[in-house]
């Protein structure tokens, strides 16, 4: 299941302190029907601990808590796992110094670090702004090129403040749990066994031929993100409903372009027909300098993918 990730900026309003006691129970029931459907896998990740949580201006938590209709959701919410602060979440050695979300011109640390993970950010209910199960954030990424400078991109990340906007997420959050349960990544232990279930565990994604060097030789410690992102990869694909999302599927990681010089000096190869096309569209695995290039392909329903290891030009 996704982890969950407060938006500390939907925290950060003036507002009458009963409408605050009741965004915050909304909210929380909210999150509890996440866990309703995977209560193992439920992670709350905040900026502070859950007790020191300010949820409004000189709005402190307690206040809630000592309201009647929190007593026993306080206590569930207590009983889940919680990291804190966001960049707990993230996998060891990763830092993301790189990158920054943005929403309506404001920094969004929550957020952002919830489509870096590709998780589901989560918001009090106390501005209409955040009454959505999507947000549009602003992405920028430094970008390694003679000039030092960044790119921008929009992207969109899950969210939710109602049991409502969960509801929009059941599919993606019932499927995380049901592979779980299968387990059919958890056991490969190998790049070349990855390689060999390839076709049969992502049937949505195709690889060119020099990717199968790339998976029989992978990294032991890359094996398993790399699982997860061409399965969040596949999902992706799958669930795509051209009508609603025009520009491609919702990918569950952070997925971004590459600079146009680099773009020019890395990003071409050969494709399965025979052409040669730009695969500039990266996304990130972990630890370290890990990326998979790709392109997807509408007319076929297919990602196409180029490069899975170190990122080029290292």
């Amino acid at each position: 299941m996704p982890q969950l990730f407060l938006n500390e900026k939907s925290c950060e309003t003036k507002a009458d302190p009963d409408r605050v006691n009741r965004a915050m129970t909304k909210l929380v029931k909210t999150i509890v029907a996440v866990a309703a459907v995977d209560r193992p896998g439920t992670v709350l990740v905040a900026r502070e601990h859950v007790k020191a949580l300010q949820l409004a201006e000189g709005h402190p938590i307690g206040k809630w808590i000592g309201t009647p209709e929190a007593k026993d959701l306080w206590r569930r919410l207590l009983l889940m796992q919680t990291k804190y602060p966001h960049h707990d979440a993230f996998p060891e050695g990763e830092t993301f110094s790189d990158v920054a979300y943005s929403h309506d011109g404001v920094p969004v640390i929550g957020l952002g670090a919830a489509h870096l993970m590709g998780g589901i950010g989560v918001s009090l209910p106390l501005e209409p702004r955040w009454d959505a199960h999507r947000l549009t954030l602003v992405r920028e990424e430094l970008v390694d090129d003679e000039d030092g400078g960044s790119v921008l991109t929009e992207v969109q990340v899950p969210h939710a403040t109602t049991r409502e906007h969960v509801d929009a997420h059941l599919p993606w959050i019932r499927e995380e749990v049901e592979a779980a349960q299968r387990g059919d990544l958890s056991a490969i232990r190998s790049g070349a066994e990855l390689w060999e279930r390839c076709a049969d565990l992502f049937p949505h994604l195709l690889f060119l031929p020099r990717v199968e060097a790339q998976l029989r030789e992978l990294e032991q410690y890359w094996v398993h993100s790399v699982c997860k992102r061409l399965a969040e990869m596949d999902r992706a694909v799958l669930l795509w409903d051209p009508e609603a999302d025009l520009d491609g599927p919702q990918w569950a990681s952070a997925v971004t372009p590459e600079h146009s010089t680099r773009k020019r000096d890395y990003c071409e190869f050969t494709d399965l027909d025979g052409e040669s096309r730009y695969f500039d569209t990266h996304l990130r695995f972990t630890p370290g300098a890990g990326r998979v290039h790709f392109r997807f392909v509408k007319a076929t329903r297919r990602a196409h993918i180029a490069h899975i290891g170190r990122k080029l030009g290292i």
